[in-house]
């Protein structure tokens, strides 16, 4: 039976209100003091916080790939205030109240808080003088390698809260230990480079400290949970993101090496609801159909609106729909296009992303999971770390093959240019509608240098401009105004406008440009 992360009696624990400012500790009659006794408890805790990383990925996909060049809002010429708002972030003008900007920003926060009652109950901590976790005698009744297991969890889930957030807002607030609502209006946004200290630093924990058994040998019940290859995976794209290549190199090489995962025969057998939680897999966001209130929302928000019966049960919201220029850019060999888009109808623009939209017998609670990090994602790291080289159109070729193309070499792939395109296209298509691809465009600015995120984005407006963007509801902005809206400031989100004005005590600045 699939591994369900559940929620039960922490629930009137977890769901403190936060109105105002960041709740970072909650408040309750139960108190973490007596509470957290045993290694149940800490299960418990630890599987409430699994359940919670649903909350921000509701919202992620409007962060991400609607801001990249994979998707576009179908309903163009809708004047909705809901499509309008999911348009404004598509346009990179999104005010500072933005709602789906402010429910991200809450929901790893109130996650990022949950966290660390369980590392600080473990007495787990982090010391920001030394850039390490460090752990001390707790009065949980816990063995130590119970312990180290919990904790790397719960570090390795910190670690991506703050990954995400760090990429998409800049400096946050770093918030290592429980605070109450009136210490949190003392603590301001920290630097970038606070805020990947402590990511490492928990990933570096995790990566020491948790299980390590090959994929194979992973007991069913802990299928679903993440492990030191999540931890490791996750901190060589750290190390990518920071263009610390040679960090990630070895990290990735013993993943590759040791850890047991691998790719599936066919692509399309990531994103069937009978082989979730497969090799290919090392971490995924985990949902449960069955009308229990753990079902998946997407595959009716990304079928197609207006389709019926015809595509999922209970009609789609068109939301995240693929662009019609995303769709051009696949092979025609390339076996993925099949699997990742569908087409609606006759029209060549209504497109979905098909390889999210799984059956559903209930609308809006769908089984499948949402892959987060996926065994090719190593690969096509290390060949981005390796750079130009053989052995790293290899790799490439790994996914390639597997997709139906003809592999790449040295005699077709000549430069470092050419090469990085390459790289890019083949994570593009290999990890479409997967919340990758804003993320590879940031980061391709420091990388590789020869792709920028602003040139990108701006050569898709203008690709998708007649069938797309000047249908907007009049009167509609010139293309060239609407170019104009991407900038290097536009590639962070605005800090939610309720954290400034709710905090008396500080003065919070706003990221340039809002």
């Amino acid at each position: 039976m699939k591994n369900i992360i559940k929620l039960f009696v922490v629930a009137s624990f977890f769901l403190a209100s936060c109105e105002k400012n960041i709740d970072l500790y909650p408040q309750s009659n139960i108190t973490t003091e007596n509470f957290y006794n045993t290694t149940a408890d800490i299960q418990i805790a630890l599987n409430g916080c699994y359940n919670s990383l649903r909350a921000p990925l509701l919202e992620e996909w409007k962060l991400t790939e609607l801001r990249s060049d994979n998707t576009i809002m179908y309903s163009s010429a809708s004047k909705s205030v809901p499509n309008r708002d999911l348009s404004d972030l598509d346009l990179f003008i999104p005010n500072t109240s933005h709602q789906a900007i402010y429910n991200y920003w809450i929901a790893n926060y109130f996650n990022i808080r949950n966290l660390n009652v369980i590392l600080n109950s473990l007495n787990v901590n982090y010391k920001p003088e030394s850039g390490t976790l460090v752990s001390e005698n707790t009065t949980v009744v816990i063995t130590d390698a119970e312990k180290k297991a919990a904790a790397s969890e719960a570090a390795t889930l910190r670690a991506y809260h703050y990954f995400n957030l760090v990429r998409l807002f800049g400096g946050v607030f770093l918030v290592h230990e429980p605070a109450d609502p009136f210490e949190a209006t003392s603590i301001n946004r920290s630097s970038v480079a606070d805020i990947y200290k402590l990511i490492i630093a928990d990933l570096q924990y995790a990566a020491a400290n948790g299980s390590a058994v090959k994929y194979a040998s992973i007991p069913p019940t802990s299928l679903g949970k993440v492990n030191a290859w999540t931890a490791k995976a996750l901190l060589a794209k750290v190390y990518l993101t920071l263009n610390r290549k040679t960090d990630a190199i070895p990290v990735l090489n013993d993943i590759i090496t040791n850890s047991g995962y691998g790719l599936n025969t066919l692509y399309a057998d990531n994103f069937t609801v009978t082989n979730e939680m497969s090799k290919e897999v090392l971490f995924a966001v985990r949902y449960k159909a069955g009308g229990i209130g753990q079902g998946s929302p997407f595959p009716n928000l990304f079928a197609p609106e207006l389709s019926g019966i015809a595509i999922i049960n209970g009609d789609g919201s068109g939301q995240n729909a693929p662009c019609s220029e995303l769709n051009s850019v696949y092979n025609v060999l390339d076996n993925r296009n099949a699997v990742s888009i569908g087409v609606y109808g006759k029209a060549l623009n209504n497109l979905y992303p098909k390889k999210l939209v799984t059956p559903v017998s209930i609308k809006g609670d769908g089984e499948s999971d949402w892959n987060v990090i996926r065994y090719p994602d190593v690969l096509l790291m290390l060949a981005e770390a390796q750079g130009n080289s053989a052995a790293s159109l290899a790799l490439i070729n790994l996914t390639r093959v597997r997709a139906g193309l003809p592999a790449l070499t040295t005699a077709t792939v000549t430069t470092t240019a050419q090469f990085e395109k390459e790289l890019a296209t083949e994570r593009r298509l290999e990890f479409a509608f997967e919340n990758v691809r804003w993320f590879d465009m940031v980061r391709f600015n420091t990388t590789m240098p020869s792709l920028d995120a602003v040139t990108t984005l701006k050569a898709n407006f203008n690709t998708m401009w007649t069938n797309h963007y000047s249908k907007y509801p009049s009167p509609a902005a010139p293309l060239a105004t609407i170019q104009g809206y991407v900038t290097n400031d536009k590639l962070l989100l605005p800090i939610p406008q309720r954290e400034i004005d709710n905090n008396t005590k500080l003065v919070i600045p706003q990221n340039p440009g809002y």
